[in-house]
C-alpha cells in the first residue's frame, strides 16, 4: 500500500482515545474557514470527547483573526467561557503551522498532557497533523495525538488560506497543501510519511 495514502486515510478517519482526551486544539485559520473547526469543537464538547478547547493566544496576524475574535465566535457556537483555554504564543512575528505546533506541544508538555485531538479544515488536516507529530516526536513523544478534521464545507467555494495570502477554491487547496508537505519534508521541517505512520502505529499498540 502507498504509505502516503494510508496515512491520509488514517488521519482523516482516525480513531478516538479511550475516554476523554486532555483537550482539542483548533489550528488557526482564516475567517472563511472558521465555521469548519468551530462546528467540530461543538461536537467534541457535546459528545464529551473533550471538556476543553484550546486556541492560540495571539493577536490578529498572518490571516488569523485573533484570539478575541475566535473566542467570541466559539461562544456563538455554544461553548462556554470555562471550556476555552489559551495556548501561549510567544513573541514570533508571524503564525504558521510549524510555529503553532511548537507552541502547542510545548503547552501540552508543560501541562503534562497525555492525549490531544487536533482540528483543522479538512484540506489542511494532513499537514497540520504531520507537523504536530513531527514536533511531538522530538519534544514530547509520549503525547498521543488524535485527528478530528473540521466539518466539510463547499469544495467549490473560493476562500483565503495560507496566512491569508492564497485565494483559491477549497478543492484546489488540497494540491497546494501537498506541495507544501513535500517542500517542508525536503527542508527537514516535516517528518516523512513513514515516520508519522510509525508514530500512529505505536500510538495504537
Amino acid at each position: 500500500m502507498n504509505t502516503a495514502i494510508e496515512l491520509l486515510i488514517r488521519i482523516l478517519c482516525d480513531t478516538r482515545p479511550d475516554g476523554p482526551a486532555d483537550g482539542a486544539y483548533l489550528y488557526c485559520t482564516t475567517v472563511d474557514n472558521q465555521a469548519s473547526i468551530f462546528q467540530t469543537a461543538r461536537v467534541l464538547i457535546s459528545h464529551e470527547i473533550v471538556t476543553r478547547i484550546f486556541i492560540l493566544d495571539a493577536q490578529a496576524m498572518s490571516g488569523y483573526p485573533g484570539v478575541d475574535q475566535c473566542s467570541r465566535r466559539l461562544l456563538e457556537f455554544g461553548l462556554l467561557d470555562e471550556q476555552i483555554e489559551y495556548v501561549p504564543y510567544g513573541d514570533a512575528a508571524s503564525i504558521n503551522t510549524l510555529i503553532e505546533s511548537r507552541a502547542l506541544v510545548r503547552f501540552a508538555k508543560n501541562r503534562e498532557m497525555r492525549s490531544l485531538i487536533l482540528v483543522s479544515p479538512p484540506f489542511h488536516q494532513l499537514r497540520a497533523f504531520m507537523t504536530a507529530a513531527t514536533v511531538a516526536l522530538k519534544g514530547h513523544p509520549e503525547l498521543a495525538i488524535f485527528s478530528h478534521p473540521g466539518a466539510a464545507m463547499s469544495w467549490m467555494e473560493s476562500v483565503a488560506h495560507s496566512q491569508g495570502t492564497l485565494q483559491a477554491q477549497r478543492r484546489q487547496l488540497i494540491q497546494e497543501e501537498l506541495i507544501r508537505i513535500h517542500t517542508y519534508q525536503d527542508k527537514g521541517d516535516l517528518a516523512r510519511f513513514e515516520a508519522v505512520l510509525d508514530y500512529l502505529n505505536r500510538r495504537d499498540t
